[in-house]
């Protein structure tokens, strides 16, 4: 699958390579603020039930308009409200954009916060904010290194690690936009599920057992691998060893491809037909509806990367066209079968992408970056159904009541997974960072 590109020209890929280890020195004052932080947050308790809460994030990359899906102004000028008209959802006195009718229909199952939003308009670091809850880190000088943040599915992993054979992270169809584990290390990266799930002969590479090789004949070069694992290493007092590494890797595509209860959830084939219908015959439908049985099984964190929503140009015919489709009829069937099977109450379902769009129409009948609005649907894990959390202006320039950071949505989104937010981590230079730098709870996700 090709990697959409966004109009600078890049992918994520590029941004996960532009550093990962912090090099940054810490003061003493810095240091003890930061322990005397970790001392006062100290009692975070979660509940049982959040220690088993899954996560699906349906990444839009580029930045989907809030104009056109949640969020629309139809007493705006043309030029702020666009070609579409406003339709009535599930809740009284409630209006979406057109071009999501489904799920229109389904709102009860979900919260739309039309409030958060941030100050950069790059496609990198409104990548990195919105999928860490840190603000990109800029470097002090030409030779300095700089700290990137540990993505939410990386730090998941990190708390719940691989449980039944299966990483507690996976990305679909690849990993390049899903923010990487940076300093928690490689072991904390995503398993990468590449290929077509729409396509008839679909299986995840690399974790399907070869034929020619038995079970027996495998765990008996699992065993010989063992055995000479035992063997002293000269460098195996490295933090960074990649041997070391490598072996964390072996041990869990072995466990992947030994466990039944993985091979099953991936064999998407298995899947009722209506139900595959359902999500809809295409691509993007069909890894959502693998999401669904990935975290059925126990997988942590699910993100889907959906790249192509960077409409500088004919947005509107863009938002007539198949993507927008696409997205409402996966993502309601989603949320509707996760309800169905009561899975809703411990997934946790999030979509968005690094920003909103300009208020005003381009000259090219495209919309341009703008992070100080946008529109963010959560669903499950106990969020309500049915809820606007804040709001923006008149002409949706810039979001006015009950405003919140990236860095609150990180917080709300650890807390609702049993997570800590308010830890303290180090990177492997040994310097404290924060989890998250003073989140406060987005608390109408929490009534």
């Amino acid at each position: 699958m090709s990697l959409h590109r966004n109009c600078a020209g890049h992918t994520r890929r590029d941004f996960i390579q532009l550093g990962l280890h912090g090099a940054l020195g810490v003061g003493l004052c810095d240091l003890l603020r930061m322990r005397a932080h970790a001392e006062t947050t100290s009692t975070f308790k979660p509940s049982a039930s959040a220690k088993n809460v899954n996560c699906i994030m349906i990444w839009l990359d580029g930045g989907p308009s809030h104009y056109e899906t949640f969020d629309p102004k139809p007493d705006a000028p043309a030029e702020i409200r666009g070609s579409f008209k406003t339709i009535p959802t599930a809740v009284p006195g409630v209006h979406f954009s057109e071009p999501v009718p489904e799920l229109a229909k389904c709102f009860d199952k979900f919260t739309v916060v039309r409030s958060i939003c941030h100050k950069d308009p790059n496609h990198g670091g409104g990548n990195h904010y919105m999928m860490t809850g840190a603000p990109t880190p800029v470097p002090v000088n030409c030779g300095a290194s700089v700290t990137f943040h540990p993505s939410f599915g990386a730090m998941v992993s990190r708390e719940r690690g691989v449980r039944s054979g299966l990483p507690a992270f996976m990305a679909s169809p690849d990993n390049t936009r899903s923010g990487g584990p940076n300093f928690l290390g490689g072991q904390h990266a995503a398993f990468a599920i590449g290929g077509y799930p729409n396509s008839p002969n679909f299986e995840v590479s690399d974790v399907v057992l070869p034929k020619e090789i038995a079970e027996g004949r495998a765990q008996g070069r699992r065993d010989l691998r063992t055995a000479l694992d035992r063997m002293q290493r000269f460098n195996d007092k490295l933090v960074e060893d990649p041997a070391v590494v490598f072996d964390e890797f072996y041990q869990q595509g072995f466990d992947l491809v030994s466990s039944p209860r993985a091979q099953a959830a991936f064999d998407i084939h298995r899947e009722d037909a209506k139900v595959r219908d359902r999500y809809g015959r295409n691509d993007m439908g069909q890894r959502m509806l693998l999401a669904r049985r990935l975290v059925e099984v126990g997988v942590s964190w699910v993100t889907i990367n959906w790249g192509g929503w960077d409409d500088h140009r004919e947005l509107f015919k863009a938002y007539k066209g198949d993507k927008m489709k696409n997205l409402d009829q996966g993502v309601s069937a989603l949320l509707a079968d996760l309800h169905d099977r009561g899975l809703l109450a411990n997934t946790l379902v999030l979509v968005l992408g690094e920003f909103g769009r300009t208020p005003k129409v381009n000259k090219d009948g495209g919309r341009d970056h703008w992070p100080h609005a946008m529109s963010v649907l959560m669903a499950g894990a106990g969020i309500p159904g049915g809820q606007i959390v804040g709001a923006t202006d008149a002409q949706g320039y810039h979001a006015s009541e009950n405003i919140y950071r990236p860095e609150d949505f990180a917080a709300s989104i650890y807390t609702k997974m049993g997570i800590d937010p308010h830890q303290t981590l180090q990177t492997t230079t040994g310097r404290p960072v924060a989890l998250v730098n003073e989140g406060r709870l987005i608390r109408e996700l929490f009534v």
